[in-house]
């Protein structure tokens, strides 16, 4: 079974698909380590579109039951078709903001103040995350996200991001249950 965890940066993806993976024999893939080089300050390069695809169809394929979290909405028509179930993760925009200042701060930790480019690079990042539910941004967004969901050939499962987290994992867990029986 394949499952796509998404939403917006800070909704609890990567946090859902790691804890779904703990208790299950699925294993927890997660988008950016296919889309970013490894670099130290992480998330400075992009890696090129087919490379990325390749690296994570190869370990998509190589487990029969995967949890991939990240949006996919832009590598390509051939993930539109091949999820089982796909949960989209919505949380409140003041909540997501809080939870990725948070995670900067944890991050990055004393370079946010000493170092010019991390801070940059920081204060960007969360100017973009704040747009996710602004209508007409171009980027990654709400709206972009629900299209989305429009044309995926599997089921959706809508999950509250603010909602326990073993609520959300447990209501994942009844999917697959689900899932697996009717597919016996």
């Amino acid at each position: 079974m394949k499952i796509l965890l998404f939403g917006a940066s800070g909704s609890g993806t990567t946090t859902l698909g790691k804890e779904i993976e703990k208790r299950t024999d699925f294993r927890h893939l997660d988008v950016d380590d296919y889309y970013w080089k490894r670099t130290t300050p992480p998330y400075r390069e992009k890696i090129p579109l087919a490379e990325r695809n390749e690296n994570l169809k190869a370990d998509f394929n190589a487990s029969a039951n995967v949890v991939l979290s990240g949006s996919m909405v832009s590598w390509g028509k051939e993930w539109e078709t091949v999820f089982d179930l796909a949960v989209f993760i919505r949380l409140e925009n003041n909540e997501r903001m809080r939870r990725l200042k948070k995670r900067e701060a944890q991050r990055y930790g004393e370079k946010l103040l000493t170092d010019e480019k991390t801070r940059q690079n920081s204060v960007a990042f969360l100017e973009w995350a704040a747009q996710y539910e602004n209508p007409d941004f171009e980027g990654r967004s709400l709206k972009l996200h629900q299209a989305w969901m429009t044309i995926l050939h599997c089921n959706i499962l809508i999950l509250n991001g603010k909602t326990d987290l073993n609520d959300n994992v447990e209501k994942v867990l009844t999917e697959i249950t689900s899932y697996r029986k009717r597919n016996l």
